[in-house]
């Protein structure tokens, strides 16, 4: 394979792989409130995602890819509010376990990598079609 397009190939990987991270951030953070609505029901269990490296056979490239998606196991917390549809017999209603701060960390960071993936796509592209130039 040529080495440029593995560039281009290996870049896009990782716009892939930060794209749904931003989508498993999004969901996080549009769900931060999201309680029960019956006593004892569980609210919205923040999303994590994971990353694997994958070996693309055609160029020999190493890339990488969403190995799963989970769900974080911390402790809900609880907020007294018996007015809630979802508040127990003593009043307590459980919170996600969304972290806003965290989750706009998780953005911030992921957007910066689809941005520094998408600098060095368009590198390779620009690379390779200053190569085409100097052919013809």
């Amino acid at each position: 394979m040529d080495p440029l397009k593995s560039i281009t190939a290996i870049a896009a990987s990782g716009m892939r792989a930060q794209g749904e991270r931003l989508k498993v951030v999004a969901e996080n953070v549009a769900n931060a409130n999201s309680t029960g609505d019956s006593p004892g029901a569980d609210p919205y269990r923040r999303k994590t995602i994971s990353f694997a490296e994958m070996l693309d056979r055609e160029s020999g490239s190493s890339m990488v890819e969403v190995d799963r998606i989970g769900r974080d196991k911390a402790d809900f917390a609880l907020l007294y509010d018996p007015a809630h549809p979802a508040a127990d017999a003593q009043g307590m209603v459980k919170m996600p376990n969304v972290n806003p701060i965290l989750e706009m960390s998780n953005m911030r960071e992921a957007s910066r990598s689809y941005e520094a993936n998408l600098n060095m796509y368009e590198a390779g592209r620009r690379m390779r079609s200053q190569i085409l130039d100097l052919l013809r």
